[in-house]
């Protein structure tokens, strides 16, 4: 029976860079991926997602490029030629991750992983599709799955493929005509995004008073505002009684109503993925599914850490990258913890959002004294050239006792290549006055933050 200093059971972000880490530790490393090396983020996620954004952009821009001297006829855009596209780059990209386990000597299990006891010696017995392996320190990395809400009709729409999930709707070749996403999360909002883009009748069916989960109120109207001009329909505070054949029923405060599409995507939230793992065996304590862990990743259970979406603590590639890294330096006897008020969310849709750190409401909430500035997007000499108009900003939370940046919010083009040095503010608890001297390259739109600092 094989042994491993570590086994990582999931392949995605946080279970092969956490894969990679022990292996630079000089720990012996194995990986069991039941799917495919890249979890959810790679395969059926983030990169698939952003690959189907990218090219609506580019119809965009050739599309209305005569505002800016550009001029093309009949544009089109060939739905199944991106969905081809996308699955080239998903290829390179596992490739590459596969590249990266074989340049490390870590070796990969394609099956499913059981975890069957702890032995005598301390270490865990785990069961990697027919083979029998040991290892003496175990990290789940199982990630996560869509949530499948009871609503009538949804699991027949699954079976039939009326209804898809984020992982389903990335592989169909048919441009739908029209689109009900039920949900106005990231998930519904990006792939709502893309197709309103390329010009599907997109209506966004959302229980909440607001889409965009907790980002700020201002961004998701602008966002709303920007997508109606689209075509695109927004009902807020409404429920979903039932899908049938070739449509969807909701009621909100007016009464019922019906919205007939040629498809649905289901983006009601996602759950920790960990039934089935064996879990119970060593006694590892969950919560609503989700495995409870530490500061350090750790779980109740000696030398079993748990990383990414399968602990539920924040659904995000980049947070599971930065759970890993934690989890093994934990292995390692070098001091560090994990400190998820730092980690920076995005979405990518046009305008982007990007936001890190405490919104006006929680910084108040935790009984801070707050100082909110924004300054709009359009003091940016760059923005201004690249757009014909815009309403986007960066909003900063300042802590008047604390004098320190506590939260930075922005809307605009590049706003997801910025926050990581709005992150470096909040995480730096710098004052001001040395933010201040800080120098922004010109003319580029990054200048917006340090704006916002002068008007503080």
């Amino acid at each position: 029976m094989e042994q491993f200093d570590v086994l990582v059971i999931g392949g995605g972000p946080g279970g092969y860079l956490c894969a990679e880490r022990a292996a630079q530790a000089g720990f012996t490393a194995a990986v069991v991926e039941k799917r495919a090396l890249g979890g959810t983020c790679l395969n059926e996620g983030c990169v698939p997602t952003k690959s189907f954004l990218y090219c609506a952009k580019q119809y965009a821009a050739a599309k209305h490029g005569e505002s800016y001297g550009v001029h093309a006829e009949n544009v089109s855009i060939d739905h199944a030629a991106v969905v081809t596209r996308k699955d080239k780059v998903v290829k390179t990209l596992v490739r590459g991750v596969g590249a990266s386990m074989k340049a490390h000597k870590i070796k990969v299990f394609s099956c499913e992983a059981k975890i069957l006891g702890k032995a005598s010696d301390g270490t865990f017995d785990v069961q990697a599709g027919t083979e029998r392996v040991s290892a003496k320190r175990l990290v789940i990395a199982s990630g996560s799955s869509a949530v499948v809400p009871p609503i009538p009709g949804v699991k027949e729409g699954l079976a039939s493929g009326f209804v898809t999930t984020n992982r389903e709707i990335l592989d169909k070749k048919d441009q739908p005509k029209r689109l009900v996403c039920i949900g106005g999360g990231v998930i519904g909002l990006e792939m709502a995004c893309y197709f309103a883009t390329i010009g599907t009748k997109v209506s966004v069916i959302e229980m909440m008073p607001k889409i965009a989960g907790a980002t700020d109120p201002e961004i998701c109207k602008i966002l709303m505002d920007t997508y109606r001009k689209e075509g695109m329909e927004f009902f807020l505070n409404a429920k979903v009684e039932s899908v049938g054949a070739d449509s969807v029923t909701y009621s909100d405060a007016s009464g019922t109503h019906t919205i007939e599409c040629d498809c649905v995507l289901l983006s009601a939230g996602r759950r920790a993925e960990t039934a089935g793992l064996g879990l119970e065996t060593i006694g590892v304590v969950t919560e609503r599914g989700a495995i409870v862990t530490d500061e350090h990743l750790c779980t109740n259970v000696p030398n079993v850490y748990a990383v990414g979406d399968c602990n539920g603590k924040l659904m995000l590639a980049h947070t599971a990258y930065r759970e890993a890294e934690v989890a093994v330096n934990h292995m390692a006897g070098k001091k560090d913890k994990i400190d998820y008020s730092i980690v920076p969310s995005v979405i990518y849709t046009t305008p982007e959002v990007a936001s890190v750190g405490e919104s006006e409401q929680s910084a108040r909430d935790k009984g801070m004294n707050v100082k909110v500035v924004k300054a709009p997007m359009m003091y940016s000499g760059r923005y201004v050239a690249e757009n014909l108009a815009g309403d986007g900003f960066c909003k900063i939370i300042y802590d008047t006792k604390a004098k320190r940046i506590v939260g930075v919010h922005m809307v605009g083009s590049y706003a997801s290549e910025i926050i990581y040095g709005a992150a470096m503010m909040v995480y730096s608890k710098l004052p001001v006055e040395h933010l201040n001297k800080i120098v922004f390259p010109h003319p580029s739109v990054c200048e917006v933050v340090r704006e916002a600092l002068f008007m503080i």
